[in-house]
């Protein structure tokens, strides 16, 4: 009898830790021996971006304004675009509320200071993941988002065509924007296969495009994705412009990114995309996650929309995060359609992984 008394103010004592330290004790009894399994404890967003911008209850993020599809204004000023859904969709699952974003309009050369001196919580404007900005800027990268390469876009009447390769650059003045991935890419490219050409880089992409109308610039070059974009609110007449090679001169994976140290704000803001791709690769939609909400075709959807074992409160959210994301923003997939399906791009290595294409979400359990 004694003995039992010591083993129940042991197990007492035990659970009472437990609940001390936050997490959830459950006992279970087999024979005569008596098991305690201690839940892992809600992870505190004390010191974490998370918190700071919870008690702000509004998200900062840095976009673009110059590239319809990905992000610009729409007629009454409103950030329109799939990286700037981005940002609402973050702002659903940190604050439940997608409207809660402060956009900032950010040039290339202008976005990697907005992030490091923290006027910004997110940067979402086409930016490349690459082993500079990792180790040498201090940036933290989400899942890629959209998979582009970089292509060039030169003027049907001066010769080009689709079939066009690099080597028919010899001699043309090339203008990009200053400070990306493309301006390297291109002066690499050509150098490679012994192309004399004119560099010349602008700020502003809207400036790069105007000296091309202009004529000082006999091509311009950047993401394949964003030529497709301009090409289809700028070219005087269908056919004046053309892009190529077919195959990109280089990777472009194209993602939001966050500064570098905050594991917390950065796993937010990792798992709301794989939220966004679990939920299009299991069919639930803004239209009728409500009654996936209710009747969970799976276990990990309704953990994902919030129900028993849900693992959003252990990374410092609520329950329905990702319930909020996807009925306030949509699915991946309903992201993409909304802008970039408009433009003809098709989903190709952007499709899910069950569909041939590149996006995999790490399981939701």
């Amino acid at each position: 009898m004694r003995k039992r008394i010591i083993l129940l103010v042991v197990v007492f004592a035990m659970i009472a830790a437990a609940c001390a330290s936050g997490g959830e004790a459950t006992s279970t009894t087999a024979g005569n021996e008596t098991t305690t399994t201690t839940a892992a404890p809600a992870q505190t967003t004390s010191g974490s971006l998370l918190d700071t911008i919870v008690q702000r209850g509004v998200l900062r993020c840095g976009v673009n304004e110059t590239l319809p599809g990905f992000g610009s204004k729409d007629s009454s000023g409103k950030f329109v675009g799939f990286d700037t859904d981005l940002c609402r969709a973050i702002a659903a699952a940190v604050l439940g509320d997608s409207t809660k974003v402060e956009f900032t309009s950010l040039t290339a050369a202008q976005r990697f200071e907005a992030v490091s001196s923290g006027s910004i919580d997110v940067l979402s404007r086409n930016t490349t993941w690459t082993q500079s900005r990792d180790g040498e800027l201090g940036l933290t990268f989400a899942p890629t988002t959209y998979y582009d390469g970089q292509q060039v876009m030169a003027r049907t009447a001066d010769g080009f065509t689709a079939d066009s390769t690099l080597a028919d650059l010899q001699g043309a003045t090339v203008c990009t924007n200053a400070g990306t991935t493309t301006e390297k890419n291109i002066q690499e490219a050509l150098d490679a296969i012994g192309v004399k050409f004119t560099l010349t880089t602008f700020e502003d992409f809207n400036i790069v495009l105007q000296n091309f109308k202009d004529g000082a610039c006999d091509a311009v070059t950047t993401d394949g994705s964003g030529l497709v974009s301009r090409k289809s609110t700028d070219e005087p007449a269908p056919g004046d412009w053309v892009i190529f090679p077919s195959v990109p001169l280089s990777k472009e994976p194209l993602g939001p990114a966050t500064k570098q140290g905050d594991a917390i704000f950065a796993d937010a803001v990792r798992w709301t995309i794989f939220a966004m791709f679990i939920a299009e690769e299991n069919g639930v939609t803004s239209a009728n996650v409500d009654e996936m909400k209710a009747n969970p075709p799976t276990g990990e959807i309704g953990r994902l929309l919030g129900g028993d074992g849900e693992k959003q409160t252990a990374m410092g959210l609520s329950a329905d995060a990702f319930y909020n994301v996807i009925k306030q923003v949509g699915n991946y997939g309903e992201v993409y359609d909304r802008y970039l399906t408009p433009l003809g791009l098709k989903r190709g290595l952007n499709a899910l992984w069950i569909n041939g294409g590149l996006l995999y979400a790490p399981p939701a359990r």
